[in-house]
């Protein structure tokens, strides 16, 4: 029987700046696929078609105000943050800890500052909006999301090699 592995411990950086003990928690992006429904003619039940991937966004919580975060709001580039979510994630049978890097660029979508109250808790929290994704985990590629570039890679499978070929890029 092996135990799974568990987040221990995370930091976050934005445009390499460490948030070592600024982070509260981190929403790790959802990756999902637009699906419809068909049935066709001869076809006895319906199949869903893949028709792409989905908007992709990651959810973060600070302890308190972030200067240079604030700063990148309404930045004009698609890419312009760079934010860099690494966990180490252990297995509590082994102890073996595996070292899991989220990379996503994109731009700050909202920014909720809570509620403000004398000596409470006064979390601010980012929704970034993300126009690339990478999962990495000890040092392997496994997810690479590039929508401005036409790029979808899994577990080192480029799917979306023979489509790019089809129009000619």
């Amino acid at each position: 029987m092996a135990l799974p592995r568990k987040l221990k411990n995370l930091n976050l950086f934005n445009n390499g700046n460490s948030y070592l003990g600024q982070i509260a928690e981190v929403t790790l992006p959802k990756l999902s696929r637009k699906m419809e429904e068909w049935r066709g003619g001869g076809m006895d039940a319906g199949v869903e078609v893949d028709l792409g991937g989905e908007l992709i966004t990651l959810e973060w919580t600070a302890g308190g105000l972030m200067l240079d975060a604030l700063k990148q709001f309404g930045i004009t580039s698609a890419v312009g943050c760079l934010l860099r979510f690494a966990g180490a994630y252990q297995r509590d049978d082994t102890g073996v800890t595996d070292a899991v890097e989220v990379v996503v660029r994109g731009r700050h979508k909202e920014i909720d500052f809570g509620t403000a109250k004398p000596a409470d808790n006064t979390q601010h929290k980012f929704t970034t909006s993300c126009a690339y994704y990478k999962l990495t985990v000890n040092g392997e590629v496994l997810i690479e999301i590039d929508p401005l570039n036409f790029i979808f890679n899994v577990g080192g499978i480029d799917r979306l090699a023979d489509q790019r070929r089809a129009l000619g890029v």
